[in-house]
């Protein structure tokens, strides 16, 4: 498992109180939102703030791109590392 995935999982659980998940439960290539995991809106924002403290990652605005990004722990890795190698602030 790629670590980034292990921090990401780690902070979902942490964030989101997640009492009964524990991050290596979660499969990195599952869906986070309905299916999967089964997060809901309230969840997504609260991921996005957690994600926006710890890695300085911003959301977009465009609604289509933010759930391309949060389709899974995979994703959202790529999504943190793409932001961190194009030199955003983390």
């Amino acid at each position: 498992m790629h670590p980034l995935e292990l921090e990401i999982k780690e902070l979902i659980v942490s964030a989101l109180s997640l009492e009964d998940v524990k991050p290596q439960d979660i499969d990195s290539g599952a869906a986070l939102f309905v299916e999967g995991l089964g997060l809901d809106s309230i969840d997504a924002l609260e991921l996005g703030v957690a994600l926006q403290k710890r890695y300085g990652v911003a959301m977009s605005a465009d609604p289509a791109e933010n759930r391309k990004h949060f389709a899974s722990v995979h994703a959202l890795a790529q999504f943190v590392a793409a932001s961190q190698a194009a030199g955003r602030p983390n």
